[in-house]
């Protein structure tokens, strides 16, 4: 490939034009094939461009003919002469100035990927031949067969299944829920003439996504995949209109395991580039959707939170292979980030207000970014989107960004004619612990009180349970195993005499557990200090002094410092304060005397 290689992208929206916001820095030149004013020409301007349709095979060859690699922004594109450009070359002026020659073009991804993409029905047959989950399917007969075909899909699944078209549909479009037989004739017509397949349904309680990057040499081996964090897509209307990183409620045994079904998807593809992988979480089982062969919607917000390689410079690198090292990987910058679909409203100006909403947002411990697309607002068009990250738990950069959600909620019910107040969101699904806090027995909330109390003051999400280790041992390791699939990141544990509760608990899970040893009518609390401590090697117990929930919390608050900066803070101005307060009194120490200061203390 050339020193400076030209890409040549086929399709110029807000994709494209995200593409050649990464390029530029780069000094990395990007043809477009589309409309003269499309998003993506607006920011990047070349002689190179070429104007018309990135279905039309002539214009696809002309812009073959001005790169050295070919790349996509939809995969709704003419694969017959993307794989002809790969493999016998397009004709072009030869270097002697005599005649013409043909100039072979690599295509990333490769026409072999794009064209079973754009089949979704073969899309999911071979994902289930190499072995990856996906939900049963079966292909609708068409002409006169189709009504019968669709009955036998009924029959095959039950009810609801799912029918959808095979071709040409992407987010959540050309698809229709089948609920029982009256709904066969509505979906006959409604579904038209199109190739369709039958799915069974799957009763999923959330959607996740995992873009991956892929690469290989030039002989067509592949060499590695990179999965970036895993996020939750929310989607309403077909459209994805909230992401969020990390998905909410969801263990990281779940996340680690999405990461490596996505893998396993993109591993089986051809070519280079970053790839979307949407899945559905169903129970604890991982479910493929489709796969998108492209930057994507779910992977918006990697442009803040992973920086050093948004998806669309890890678009770049991957097609000219300039992936810095195998042991590379995308590490997210802040703990928690989430990115909102700004989508035409009722009218043309219904998105100004959550436009200016962003514009003035301002929280210490958050941030909100504006990306718009240079388009036309259309009612439900994607215009632009909004990315806001923080250094604190996602539960809590939901908070702090509500009026935006609420704005956007208010916006999509004009939009569609609801009469409706606006629900609370399903973003405001209320916070996940951070903390988790039990005892044995309710008569040692009075010890746990002051630790509570410091959890409030440094606003972290806590819950109070109790969970009796000697009378309750199933519903306490219950509690444990829920803590641990949740995104709890400490437990504060509190038991008197034998109190085995806090080293129990430490023996269900993989979090810090801290003990509080409660005092009780014999031994003065040392029995459960001298239990909580003497746990046996390979089961770790903070413990804290007898009684002391204050140090618990305090420490617990740490431990969240580690993984959330904000935690960090508020710790460095609590610690600031307590010195302040020493260093006042030894002045007044000073100045006064110890024995009037004695005086005033009495």
């Amino acid at each position: 490939m050339a020193k400076n290689p030209v890409i040549g992208l086929l399709g110029g929206g807000q994709l494209g034009r995200m593409l050649c916001q990464a390029a530029a820095p780069l000094g990395i030149t990007v043809a477009v094939l589309d409309a003269e004013d499309c998003p993506a020409k607006q920011i990047n301007q070349n002689s190179l461009h070429v104007t018309g349709s990135f279905k039309d095979p002539e214009k696809i060859k002309t812009l073959a003919s001005r790169c050295d690699v070919l790349t996509v922004e939809i995969e709704h594109v003419e694969c017959d002469v993307l794989e002809e450009i790969a493999t016998k070359g397009v004709e072009v002026p030869s270097p002697d100035g005599h005649g013409t020659v043909m100039k072979r073009v690599p295509v990333h991804p490769s026409y072999k990927t794009i064209r079973l993409i754009q089949d979704k029905f073969q899309q999911k047959e071979y994902f289930a031949k190499n072995g990856l989950p996906v939900a049963p399917q079966m292909a609708i007969e068409s002409g006169d067969a189709r009504s019968a075909s669709i009955e036998q899909a009924a029959k095959s699944f039950g009810f609801p299944f799912m029918l959808k078209g095979a071709k040409g549909s992407y987010d959540g479009r050309g698809n229709f829920k089948v609920r029982g037989p009256d709904d066969f004739e509505t979906a006959a017509a409604q579904m038209g003439d199109q190739p369709l397949y039958a799915e069974k349904f799957v009763p999923f309680q959330m959607e996740l996504a995992v873009m991956v990057m892929r690469t290989e040499d030039d002989d067509g081996n592949l060499k590695k995949v990179y999965p970036y964090p895993v996020v939750e897509t929310i989607h309403e209307d077909s459209i994805c209109t909230k992401v969020f990183f990390p998905p909410r409620n969801v263990a990281e045994g779940i996340t680690r395991r999405a990461q490596k079904v996505a893998c396993d998807v993109v591993s089986r593809l051809w070519g280079r580039g970053v790839f979307a992988v949407e899945m559905f979480l169903a129970g604890d089982e991982i479910i493929v959707n489709e796969v998108a062969p492209r930057p994507h919607n779910s992977g918006h917000l990697t442009i803040e939170l992973v920086p050093q390689r948004s998806q669309f410079r890890a678009q770049l690198d991957s097609i000219l292979d300039r992936v810095p090292s195998s042991e590379f990987s995308f590490i997210p910058q802040f703990p928690s980030a989430l990115m909102l679909n700004i989508l035409g409203g009722a009218e043309p100006q219904s998105h100004d207000r959550l436009v200016k909403l962003t514009t003035d947002f301002y929280h210490p411990h958050a941030n909100a970014t504006l990306q718009m697309y240079g388009k036309s607002s259309k009612p439900g068009r994607k215009i632009g989107h909004i990315t806001a990250w923080g250094q604190s738990a996602i539960e809590q950069l939901s908070e702090r960004t509500s009026h935006l959600i609420r704005c956007m909620d208010e916006i999509r019910a004009e939009r569609i004619g609801s009469t409706e107040a606006v629900r609370e969101s399903e973003l405001q699904s209320g916070p996940t612990p951070l903390v988790a806090v039990t005892m044995g027995s309710d008569s040692d909330l009075g010890t746990l009180s002051a630790g509570l109390k410091v959890l409030k003051d440094f606003d972290v999400p806590f819950v109070v349970r109790i969970t009796s280790a000697h009378r309750t041992p199933h519903h306490m390791m219950q509690f444990a195993a829920e803590m641990n699939k949740s995104g709890c990141k400490a437990i504060i544990a509190a038991a008197g005499g034998a109190a085995h509760l806090p080293g129990m608990v430490a023996s269900e899970v993989a979090l810090p557990v801290i003990g509080v040893p409660v005092r009780a009518s014999v031994l003065d609390g040392m029995d459960s200090l001298l239990s909580i401590v003497q746990m046996p090697r390979g089961i770790p117990c903070a413990t804290v002094g007898i009684g002391n929930s204050t140090n618990a919390a305090l420490l617990a608050i740490r431990i969240l410092g580690v993984a959330f900066p904000e935690y960090a803070d508020k710790m460095k101005a609590y610690q600031e304060k307590m010195k302040n307060e020493v260093l006042a009194k030894d002045e007044v120490m000073l100045s006064t005397g110890w024995e009037k200061y004695l005086n005033r203390q009495a």
